[in-house]
């Protein structure tokens, strides 16, 4: 399979609207565990030269390269991911974590997901937290995409992110106590009743102002 064309790029060939970087980046995609697991080599030697200072270890999982690093370099080690030339690391895939209750020094994890669509190398980041106050670096600065997942895992997991816009919940309502995705919250856990904030006649077209709407359907 290491010559073989995968079906991806026969339909990105004949994609007309598909943008021409993202139809290069498919094209040049290894076709082979063993190609993607030399390239995966290859970035984490990169890493060690550019960014060694803040990696406490690192290795190839999956196929893809694995680092794990320093909570206090996040900022840092981040943007010189993202900035410089050779390592380009241009899309934040996704940012989630782990509760390693009772099995681990650190409870908390935290897991970046990241990808170069220059160089085509993928890396998983992995940020070890404490259990009491787990805080790290918002990296919503350097990609607008992070805003959102990084108020998904505070929202889920209590982890704040230091320097982000608007953290705040973003699928839970403001009152609801506690986080669901810690293994620590209890299964039929209650939560405290809120009040209507607003009557539902007050969502009508009317008390919207938007009379246009209200006139729909009449003769």
């Amino acid at each position: 399979m290491a010559r073989g064309i995968c079906a991806a790029q026969v339909v990105v060939r004949k994609a007309i609207l598909l943008p021409l970087k993202m139809r290069e980046w498919v094209k040049c995609m290894p076709v082979s565990d063993e190609e993607r697991g030399q390239k995966s080599e290859e970035l984490l030697g990169k890493l060690q030269e550019k960014l060694g200072d803040y990696i406490l270890e690192s290795g190839v999982s999956l196929g893809d390269a694995e680092v794990r690093i320093r909570a206090e370099g996040v900022s840092d080690f981040f943007r010189l991911l993202k900035l410089d030339s050779e390592l380009a690391f241009n899309m934040f895939l996704d940012v989630t974590a782990v509760d390693w209750m009772d099995e681990r020094e650190d409870r908390f994890e935290v897991v970046y997901h990241m990808l170069s669509l220059s160089t085509h190398h993928r890396l998983r980041v992995k940020v070890d937290l404490p259990e009491q106050s787990p805080r790290i670096a918002s990296v919503s600065q350097l990609w607008a995409g992070a805003n959102f997942l990084e108020r998904e895992v505070f929202d889920m997991y209590g982890i704040e992110f230091e320097g982000h816009p608007d953290l705040r919940r973003i699928l839970m309502y403001d009152e609801f106590k506690g986080y669901p995705l810690r293994k620590d919250y209890p299964v039929q856990g209650k939560q405290p009743r809120i009040p209507l904030r607003a009557p539902e006649v007050e969502n009508t077209a009317r008390h919207m102002h938007r009379s246009e709407l209200v006139q729909i359907g009449r003769g």
